[in-house]
């Protein structure tokens, strides 16, 4: 698996055959047709430089506006600050760098713009929930989900039963929610994965998740939901079931959602074709336990190598 860059480097990367990249294709949904220019000017200057030290001022002078009017547009155009955004980004890029290259956390922690490896290490592990070592462990990458503007990507149907509930952030809760999928009227039927999360842009795992497969508009039902607000992501994937779709290859769609002790919780998803709007999201199914399992069976078997030979 590869995931590629959000910006337009990667020299010598290779696309992955699991990931999708829409290529002109729009619909009346697409937030860019509303977004003001100056919104879309700002995250372009983001993806483009974003090892760079980048400052709210200095965004909101390369559009002509004020750092408040440009703060109020830009959260209302992405649902998140200026400054989550470039986090978003930067994690994206640092999580394709430790799976797809053998560079050192210190080479990645300098290249997407951070200045101290403990810094970065620490954040990484309390938003991501694993070291950054533990993250180029075989599974993450096995279990990766993954969108954004330029490519989006869902585990395998196979990987995705195999991880079961162990991927979950929390205890498994006793709450029900009900999602109702609404995919654009001439979208082929797809692949979908619904994540509960704790955050808008998760970095770590759902606390559950759900899926169906070769459907189009439909409903589906996640058990073991904590009591709480959480939100709620969809991902399908139209081109992993009849190969290259006429419509959109990939749509996402994102809402709040309470569960409560006494009631099922249901919400609405209307999904749609990335945007550049969207801050990207590269999250991975695998828990810290499991890839820690996987270590030592990996070793189990290499010391009973040994002892064989």
């Amino acid at each position: 698996m590869i995931l590629r860059s959000v910006a337009s480097g990667g020299a010598d990367e290779t696309e992955p055959s699991a990931g999708v990249e829409r290529v002109g294709w729009e619909q009346d949904q697409n937030p860019e047709r509303v977004v003001q220019p100056a919104v879309l000017r700002a995250i372009k200057m983001i993806l483009d430089r974003y090892f760079e030290p980048i400052t709210l001022s200095a965004l909101a002078a390369e559009v002509y506006v004020s750092p408040f009017h440009f703060s109020r547009i830009f959260a209302k155009a992405t649902g998140v600050t200026p400054g989550r955004f470039l986090t978003a980004v930067r994690l994206f890029e640092a999580k394709r760098l430790l799976l797809t290259t053998s560079l050192t956390v210190s080479d990645i922690v300098c290249s997407v713009g951070y200045s101290s490896v403990g810094t970065f290490t620490s954040r990484f592990l309390r938003t991501v929930g694993m070291t950054p070592t533990e993250y180029r462990e075989p599974e993450v990458g096995e279990l990766l989900v993954a969108h954004s503007a330029h490519f989006q990507r869902l585990p395998s149907l196979r990987s995705l039963r195999e991880a079961g509930s162990s991927c979950a952030a929390l205890k498994p809760g006793s709450g029900r929610l009900t999602v109702q999928l609404k995919m654009p009227a001439d979208a082929m039927p797809a692949n979908v994965l619904v994540g509960v999360f704790a955050d808008a842009v998760p970095q770590s795992g759902p606390v559950a998740f759900g899926g169906l497969a070769d459907v189009h508009s439909s409903e589906l039902t996640i058990d073991g939901v904590p009591e709480g607000t959480w939100t709620v992501i969809a991902v399908a994937d139209h081109g992993a079931v009849r190969g290259t779709p006429a419509g959109p290859a990939f749509t996402i769609g994102s809402e709040l959602a309470t569960v409560t002790g006494f009631e099922p919780g249901e919400v609405t998803l209307r999904l749609r074709p990335p945007s550049l709007t969207d801050p990207p999201i590269a999250i991975t199914l695998a828990s810290r336990q499991s890839t820690a399992d996987q270590r030592m069976l990996v070793a189990a078997q290499r010391s009973h190598l040994r002892s064989v030979a």
